[in-house]
């Protein structure tokens, strides 16, 4: 009863301030149902900001972290941009700091940079390219065939899976997500053996490792369509747990287990879910929308640099 009297509050609030919410597939089920009922949308973190630009709303309210929010902004720059909880960040954004990463770039003029989409404003800003890890393949092979050499950032296991996919050469900084850093590849085998039929789906910010045991390599949006088409019955994933909701509106007869976090240094079997994501509630929500607080404001030089990087993507492939 109770969120159904607050998600009310939400959807009205929505619409009396002309806004939308655009929500994360790694978010609770609650705001990612209240985006979808409202109006919005539940996607990765791009299609949230290309929703947002393309939508008719004046305010954007985003369902996620800090870059999610300025990547909203980035491309809606004239429209206001709230985030839910404004502590809420990731430790790809965390680990590159615009100071450090200026000064790596600038000691490797002669390398393309391609950053990310899990970056700050400034760090987009730097970069000759933004690409998601959807795009990063394709991206990197079109650099790679035009002899360019690439300075990547910020996740190296994203980084590293690209690299030994295309061959491109590849100076990586060396960040990681704290979520998909957990998965144990020890772990995963032996929980293989207890499930031999199931299809094994992984995000490639996990390490190689665990990477080398995947059917499907994916984003979030391709590991959510695996689970759709692919004809096993039982899958292991292995990225932020959020995502099951997704994949139980699209395939609700299929069994899904998580993939396991347990091993050296673990304190859990598997607790693969981001602890900033788990700080978007439906109160923040509605505190956010009744005071319009934790706006997203942004330099407008950086903004259109950043940009300019993401636009090449989007132009890349359209």
């Amino acid at each position: 009863m109770f969120v159904s009297r607050i998600t009310d509050q939400i959807k009205a609030e929505l619409k009396a301030k002309n806004a939308v919410l655009v929500a994360h597939y790694y978010v609770s089920a609650e705001l990612q149902t209240l985006a979808e009922e409202s109006g919005g949308i539940v996607s990765d973190s791009l299609e949230m900001a290309r929703f947002g630009q393309n939508c008719s709303a004046d305010t954007i309210v985003v369902a996620g972290v800090k870059f999610m929010g300025e990547t909203a902004k980035i491309l809606s720059p004239e429209k206001t941009v709230l985030v839910l909880d404004e502590g809420a960040t990731c430790s790809l954004d965390e680990d590159c700091p615009i100071a450090n990463f200026s000064k790596f770039c600038d000691e490797h003029p002669d390398r393309t940079v391609v950053v990310y989409a899990n970056t700050s404003a400034e760090v987009k800003a730097r970069a000759d390219w933004v690409v998601t890890s959807g795009s990063a393949l394709k991206v990197v092979q079109h650099l790679k065939s035009q002899g360019k050499k690439i300075l990547w950032a910020p996740d190296k296991h994203l980084g590293n899976y690209v690299q030994s996919e295309t061959g491109a050469d590849m100076l990586l900084w060396q960040g990681s997500c704290v979520v998909h850093e957990r998965f144990k590849a020890d772990a995963l085998v032996n929980l293989k053996k207890h499930h031999p039929e199931a299809g094994v789906l992984v995000h490639p910010e996990s390490p190689q490792s665990v990477v080398d045991l995947a059917d499907v390599v994916g984003s979030t949006t391709a590991l959510i369509n695996a689970v759709r088409d692919r004809d096993e019955q039982t899958f292991i994933v292995a990225t932020d747990n959020g995502i099951f909701h997704k994949m139980r509106e699209v395939a609700p007869n299929k069994t899904l287990i998580e993939a396991p976090t347990a091993g050296q240094g673990a304190d859990c079997e598997s607790c693969a879910h981001c602890e900033w994501m788990a700080m978007n509630t439906l109160d923040n929500c509605l505190s956010t929308l009744k005071t319009a607080g934790n706006e997203i404001k942004i330099d407008p030089l950086v903004n259109q640099k950043a940009q300019n990087s993401i636009q090449k993507l989007l132009d890349f492939t359209a």
